[in-house]
């Protein structure tokens, strides 16, 4: 046995030496070099590189625009392309390859037949390993008819299929049949847990400072997780090395800058851009100081600093920093804060090997204030999530890639705490801290099988423990049932452990080529989720409570199948894809009618644990090159959740289930200076419950509801945006401007927000009875509350 395990030792051994002497070998015979625009010095990832007349030799660049290819013999000559760009030749010498080679590529004149949206290969979709991946071009969503003309990624991201929204107005997500505390919503990897502005209307993203983002719906790699339904990627761009640019816009009711240029050398660059709204500085010209006395704004602040330590190490770091605040005539007063900031270090170890290291830490609190001397009080809450998360990739040829990593994340929910005025009647409340420590174990390999049939493998192992400091408690029958007594409460000490959790999520994907222009795709993907809301708002609330698995509260876990059929057409120039999918979830929580959980330390009485299940078929035709740019979509879906306790245990449909989403995209350019777009959305309306009628308590009308839950509908919801823009095409300029008059609801269409149903007296529904006396008549009646009809707006653009 002794022999055995000593020929094994050496057997490994031996496989790992020459793994790496391979890895290792070819270092001398590889020519390495970066591609950039030459307009801004920003890198261009997914160039083309070969060697002439050598094609098939070719490599692609990666996202820093790096790449690295194999050297026969010197001199030869090298071809460097990009789509949308001009192609550079240049003659490889052996001394190049001892100093670090850039090509600058100029942008190409293009005509009006020529216009293309920038970003991605030509056939990505059809060749792409992923299914239900998404991805927008920043300059696809600035051309986006917008409200208020506040170009916004979220809201871009619902024109696409899959994809619903909480209502009129709102950056809520609610992905395949999940609900918008489902989607991971990342900054340079670091998790943002409230990304939106003025109460959901616009998201935290200023578009200027973006460099790209994605959203993952079907198969998600491996080296993500923590959520079941979707990850939103975004990316801050980096700065140019050449010179300091800048670009900005003055709109409607906000403005912003972005300035980005070398920081010290050509090798450390910055971007830094800001934004704030100044709808109060309007509040404040009213003559009425109910009015003026008010405040209302929102203001973000982000920046990136790169750093090229050598030609192989790079480091960047990013921080964004955004704060709302609503102020009601200096009684009331709401503001919450998002703070994040992340750390990235990519080393190029050789040609094959790659090695990524990133930490971040996210914060986010919220703080309400009330001045009344009898019932004021302070609010607060601070929850964070900090995390390092390393990954190891393998490039072992053009057919293998390999990747391992670990992540491990440590959740703060810090005490919710009411603490009354000095003279207040309000008695203070503070509940117990919440803490979870997530270590995950992922890897994963993409395979080429044949020329025709591709794989990718991967495992995600997660292993959560609840810690201290906190506080358990004990029920008396074990289930924490509203009427049941404590019998006992547990205290923990710091980081003592409370209780555990681990899930192994199995990610499997294979695309089969028919030929050059269609492809088969499907995918299985496994999540556990380890954080979730308890909320009976579907728009999403900034003092909404979020909630770790714990002892009452297990992870959720989701599993979904999907299958999508990929064709182009006239050489690229469309994309059509038909994807299907099914997704089961499990231990979802949903709260009891009438429940109460924002201040409660035993929040587990308030809510009921079940399961769910959602499919749907989405549809994407889509137009990439010509005058005339863009994409229509429709999705049929469907979702229920089954939850003990609600709907007498039958299916019911959540607020965002919307059978139908019909959604046209265009945008037209007429000339280099003029351009138009427009946008068509048709859907169901969301799933609600009515009452069925009102009875009166103490001379007040109270409402009661059927005992089944959203067995109602508002009407269907529809709107077109259009916008014009004129820009200044003269490159040679230091200074260009481009003006864009957007409407927001073309044709005035009076989409409902809320439905209130009370007492109307005197066909007035604002009566008021201390001003115009006792009423003469009354009848039950519903009042509707719409937000935006005709909704002009004007932005100038400028950059230089």
């Amino acid at each position: 046995m002794r022999a055995t395990a000593t020929q094994a030792r050496l057997i490994i051994l031996s496989i790992l030496v020459l793994t790496f002497s391979e890895v290792f070998a070819q270092e001398s015979n590889v020519f390495s070099a970066k591609v950039l625009d030459a307009s801004n010095s920003t890198p261009l990832p997914g160039a083309s590189v070969y060697w002439e007349n050598e094609m098939a030799s070719g490599v692609i660049s990666d996202e820093d625009g790096v790449f690295r290819i194999k050297v026969k013999s010197l001199p030869m000559r090298i071809v460097v392309s990009y789509i949308g760009f001009e192609t550079s030749s240049r003659q490889i010498n052996l001394k190049d390859l001892e100093k670090e080679q850039r090509f600058f590529l100029k942008p190409e004149e293009m005509s009006l037949e020529e216009v293309t949206i920038q970003g991605r290969k030509a056939d990505e979709q059809v060749r792409s390993m992923e299914t239900g991946k998404a991805s927008l071009p920043i300059a696809t969503i600035k051309n986006i008819p917008a409200l208020f003309g506040e170009v916004d990624l979220l809201r871009s991201l619902q024109l696409l299929p899959g994809v619903q929204t909480a209502g009129e107005g709102t950056t809520g997500l609610f992905v395949r049949g999940g609900s918008a505390d489902q989607n991971l919503v990342q900054l340079d990897g670091a998790p943002i847990y409230n990304p939106s502005h003025f109460f959901g209307f616009f998201s935290v993203f200023n578009p200027d400072a973006l460099e790209k983002v994605e959203l993952y719906k079907g198969n998600m790699p491996a080296s993500f997780g923590g959520r079941l339904s979707s990850l939103i990627d975004v990316s801050l761009r980096e700065g140019n090395n050449q010179k300091i640019h800048g670009q900005g816009g003055i709109g409607t009711i906000s403005s912003r800058i972005t300035l980005d240029g070398p920081l010290f050398t050509d090798k450390s660059t910055f971007v830094i851009s800001g934004r704030r709204t100044y709808a109060d500085m309007f509040l404040k010209l009213s003559n009425d100081p109910e009015i003026n006395n008010n405040k209302l704004n929102f203001y973000d602040l982000s920046g990136k600093l790169s750093f090229l330590l050598s030609d192989r190490d790079k480091l960047t770091i990013s921080s964004y920093q955004g704060r709302d605040f609503l102020g009601l005539d200096d009684e009331f007063g709401l503001g919450w804060t998002n703070w994040i900031s992340s750390a990235n270090w990519n080393r190029n170890i050789s040609d094959r090997l790659y090695f990524d290291l990133q930490g971040y830490h996210s914060i986010y609190s919220y703080q309400v204030d009330f001045t009344d001397p009898e019932n004021g009080f302070e609010w607060q809450n601070k929850l964070s999530e900090s995390g390092m998360k390393a990954i190891l990739t393998y490039v072992k040829n053009e057919s293998l890639q390999m990747y391992a990593g670990v992540h491990s994340q440590f959740y703060h929910f810090a005490p919710i705490e009411l603490n009354p005025a000095p003279d207040s009647n309000i008695q203070s409340i503070t509940t117990s801290p919440k803490n979870g420590v997530l270590t995950s174990i992922f890897g994963g390999a993409t395979y080429e099988i044949t020329p025709k049939l591709s794989s990718e493998i991967g495992l995600r192992w997660g292993l959560y423990n609840q810690v201290g400091k906190g506080v358990d408690y004990v029920y008396d029958g074990g289930v924490p049932d509203p009427d049941a007594d404590v019998i006992d409460s547990v205290t923990y000490d710091t980081f003592e452990k409370i209780n555990y959790y681990q899930g192994l999520e199995p990610r499997v994907a294979f695309r089969y080529l028919i030929n050059d222009q269609l492809s088969i795709k499907t995918a299985y993907n496994r999540n556990f989720q380890y954080v979730q809301i308890a909320s009976n708002s579907s728009a999403g609330l900034p003092i909404d409570r979020w909630l770790l698995a714990g002892t009452y509260v297990p992870p959720i876990r989701s599993d979904q199948f999907s299958l999508g059929v990929f064709r182009n057409f006239d050489n690229n120039r469309w994309e059509l894809s038909v994807e299907g999918y099914y997704k089961d979830f499990k231990n979802i929580i949903d709260l009891r009618n009438g429940a109460q959980v924002l201040f409660t330390d035993r929040v587990e009485t308030e809510i009921l644990k079940g399961d769910g299940y959602a499919y749907g078929l989405e549809f994407l035709l889509r137009k990439n090159v010509g005058k005339t740019t863009g994409w229509l979509s429709y999705t049929w879906s469907r979702s229920w959740r089954v939850t003990p306790g609600v709907s007498e245990g039958l299916r019911y449909n959540p607020r965002y289930d919307r059978p139908h989403d019909v959604t046209l995209v265009l945008n037209h350019e007429f000339s280099p200076t003029w351009s138009a777009g427009v946008t068509f959305i048709y859907t169901t309306g969301q799933a609600v419950s009515f009452p069925n009628g009102l009875y009166e308590v103490d001379g007040q009308s109270v409402p009661y509801y059927s005992k089944f839950r959203n067995d109602d509908r508002f009407p269907d919801y529809h709107r077109m945006d259009a916008s014009v823009t004129w820009k200044n095409a003269d490159k040679g300029r230091k200074w260009r401007g481009s003006w864009n008059f957007s409407i927001y609801n073309l044709y005035g269409r009076k989409n409902p927000f809320s439905y209130e149903f009370k007492k109307i007296y005197n066909e007035d529904i604002n009566y008021d009875s201390d001003e115009s006396g006792p009423a003469t008549t009354s009848r039950n009646g519903i009042v509707m509350t719409y937000l935006f009809t005709f909704l002009p707006s004007l932005t100038y653009n400028f950059e230089f």
